[in-house]
C-alpha cells in the first residue's frame, strides 16, 4: 500500500479523535468499539498506540477519546478512516430489543514535527489542570496531572491526561493542538486535507462514509469506494486494511483523472 502514499504528510505519525454523534449511550459504545479496533489495527501494525485522552460514557461506552498513533505512514493509512461511521443493530440498552441506528465520527491529523513551524502564542490559550480519571489508578489521581489547553482564536480544544507528570501531558496536548492548527491552516489555505472530516459536518444520518450492520444481516460497506465485507467480526477486530488500499486506490485514480484533465 505504501506505493499509493504519497502525501506530503502521510508518513506522520497520526492523532486520532473519535466523537460519538447521534444515538446516546448507543452511539457511545459504537465509540468504544471503533476505538477497540483502532487499537488492535495499530497493533497488528506493529504501531505505538496510546490514549492520551479518554472520557467515559455515563452508562456505558466514551464520550470521546484521543490517541496517538506512532508508525511508518500511520497518517498516511489512517486518513481514509477520517469520517462519520454508522452502525446498525439490535439494541443491547434497549429492553424492547429494538433496532437502533448509532453513528460515530472519527478525525484524523497528522503529527507535526518540530520544523513545522505553527504559532502558538500564550496570551491564546487557556490551560486547565485537574485530576486524571484515566485507568492510572490512584497514584495518577492524587495529583492535578492531566492538562486540557483552549485555543480561544479558534475554540479548539484538546487534552492528555495519559502521564503522571503534568509537564509531560501539557507537551503531548501542546503537539496535538499544533496538528490540529496545522489542519486547520492547510484546510483554509490550500484545500490539501480534502477528505479529512471537517468539524461543521453533523454526526448524524447522511454523512457516514461507513455503514456496520449487524441486524437483520451483518455486513460492513464503505460507501465511498463500494466494497462490502460480511466477516464484521474480523473488521471490528482490527482488519480495516482493504478498506484502507480500496480508499487510497480510489483518491490516486482521482488525482491522476484530476491530472491528465489538468
Amino acid at each position: 500500500m505504501k506505493h499509493l502514499l504519497s502525501g506530503e504528510l502521510d508518513r506522520s505519525n497520526a492523532i486520532l479523535e473519535i466523537h460519538p454523534g447521534a444515538g446516546g449511550t448507543e452511539s457511545q459504545d459504537w465509540a468504544q468499539m471503533l476505538m477497540r479496533m483502532y487499537l488492535r489495527w495499530a497493533e497488528k501494525k506493529g504501531f505505538k498506540a496510546e490514549i492520551v485522552d479518554l472520557l467515559q460514557g455515563d452508562e456505558a461506552g466514551i464520550k470521546s477519546a484521543t490517541i496517538t498513533i506512532s508508525g511508518p505512514y500511520a497518517y498516511g493509512y489512517l486518513r481514509a478512516e477520517a469520517g462519520i461511521h454508522r452502525l446498525v443493530r439490535i439494541s443491547p440498552f434497549d429492553a424492547n430489543s429494538r433496532r437502533h441506528t448509532s453513528f460515530v465520527a472519527v478525525m484524523v491529523y497528522p503529527e507535526v514535527e518540530d520544523d513545522i513551524e505553527i504559532e502558538v502564542r500564550d496570551e491564546d490559550l487557556r490551560i486547565d489542570t485537574f485530576r486524571a480519571s484515566g485507568a492510572g489508578g490512584q497514584h495518577v489521581n492524587k495529583v492535578s496531572s492531566a492538562v486540557r489547553i483552549t485555543h480561544n482564536p479558534t475554540g479548539i480544544v484538546v487534552g492528555c491526561q495519559s502521564d503522571r507528570s503534568q509537564y509531560k501531558n501539557k507537551a503531548t496536548a501542546m503537539k496535538i493542538l499544533k496538528a490540529r492548527l496545522y489542519d486547520l491552516k492547510l484546510s483554509e489555505q490550500e484545500k490539501k486535507m480534502e477528505g479529512i472530516i471537517g468539524n461543521k459536518k453533523e454526526i448524524a444520518w447522511g454523512n457516514q462514509i461507513r455503514s456496520c450492520v449487524l441486524h437483520p444481516y451483518r455486513l460492513i460497506k464503505d460507501h465511498r469506494t463500494g466494497l462490502e465485507k460480511g466477516n464484521v467480526d474480523a473488521v471490528l477486530d482490527g482488519g480495516i486494511d482493504d478498506f484502507i488500499q480500496a480508499y487510497l486506490k480510489m483518491k490516486a485514480r482521482k488525482s491522476v483523472c484530476s491530472t491528465q484533465k489538468g
